[in-house]
């Protein structure tokens, strides 16, 4: 099996594609029908990114799915589903399957729309991204109010995903570029930092923003994302 690192990583490449059919929907229909080509693909997304990062057995315990209900209730059957309170929220994590009901109920029966959490943010809320929210892969802030619950894949060795995750993530500093940056930049906006903006590239704001960040994390505050600064903006360290 795969990690939660290596499914948040794929589903980092998909940022910023839009419309249908599209490379997740082909996918998926050359396996089960030109009938997917134009559905909803926000499940789509989970399995197109499942597979190509090796997480298909861990994420998709029976198989592919399109259909958000059926991969909540797989999730239910195999003992690894939780719902969407807020004190469930604070044990969620990067990596983990959630699960969307517009209608603010935890029932698996009524959920609308799912996603892969990147950050767990406090106070019931989560990062995520997702396929087909306004037709496109994009990062959202999401609340408890609208979760259902959420999928515990089975990584490998997931008792050590924290540590399996950070070791898999770069150091970043001012002038350095690309999509770990924009990761780093969304995590900012996210944890209350409106001035920073997801350019790609670490400029002097951005650092500001994350010597703040490191500030309140309790580490030397030098600027610099390296092992002792994701954990805080993945809000997965003790």
């Amino acid at each position: 099996m795969g990690t939660a690192a290596a499914m948040l990583a794929e589903a980092r490449r998909s940022l910023g594609l839009s419309g249908r059919p599209n490379r997740i929907t082909r996918d998926y229909a050359s396996r089960h029908g030109d009938d997917f080509l134009n559905a909803a693909w926000c499940d789509m997304a989970v399995t197109y990114w499942a597979r190509r990062s090796g997480n298909a057995k861990a994420v998709l315990p029976s198989g592919d799915r399109a259909y958000t209900v059926w991969h909540a209730a797989d999730f239910q059957r195999i003992g690894r589903w939780h719902t969407g309170t807020t004190a469930n929220l604070k044990a969620a994590r990067p990596g983990d399957i959630v699960f969307f009901d517009w209608g603010n109920s935890d029932s698996i029966g009524a959920i609308d729309h799912v996603g892969v959490i990147e950050a767990v943010l406090g106070d019931g809320r989560v990062q995520t991204i997702e396929g087909n929210t306004g037709d496109a892969v994009r990062r959202r802030v999401r609340s408890a109010s609208s979760i259902a619950g959420y999928g515990r894949p089975a990584y490998t060795n997931e008792s050590n995903w924290t540590e399996d995750m950070v070791k898999k993530l770069p150091e970043l500093n001012k002038g350095d570029k690309g999509e770990h940056v924009e990761t780093v930049q969304a995590l900012l906006m996210a944890r209350s930092h409106p001035e920073v903006r997801i350019t790609g590239v670490f400029d002097a704001t951005t650092e500001r923003a994350v010597k703040a960040i490191q500030k309140w994390g309790g580490v030397a505050a030098d600027g610099v994302v390296g092992p002792k600064t994701w954990p805080i903006l993945l809000r997965v360290h003790a």
